[in-house]
């Protein structure tokens, strides 16, 4: 089960995930990434501190976007993962291609 809230903070946009993304719920999470882009956000912050695990459908959903992000300028950043989650990220070289902080502060400072 995938629980999805949004905020915004300091222009900021923020999703802050909770349970699990895979393949019968990443759609969700593409929604409301898609939703953000629409809306014209400049930043997004992923919060996943309350993340479980995620699928290789949940982490396409990223990938799906990074060029996106790139063309028009929108900052990624994921911060809070767990040591599990990072790992999945880090084995598929993700963290190579977006970037990932230990926690909110040093995102948003960065």
């Amino acid at each position: 089960m995938l629980k999805i809230e949004t905020q915004q903070e300091n222009g900021h946009d923020i999703l802050l995930l909770q349970g699990e993304v895979d393949a019968s719920n990443s759609v969700i999470l593409d929604e409301a990434i898609t939703k953000m882009v629409t809306d014209g956000c400049r930043s997004i912050l992923v919060d996943g501190s309350g993340l479980e695990y995620i699928s290789s459908a949940g982490l396409g959903v990223f990938m799906s976007y990074l060029e996106d992000f790139q063309e028009k300028e929108i900052d990624l950043k994921i911060y809070s993962l767990s040591d599990r989650v990072f790992e999945v990220f880090r084995i598929l070289g993700l963290d190579q291609l977006i970037r990932i902080y230990p926690d909110k502060k040093t995102a948003l400072s960065s």
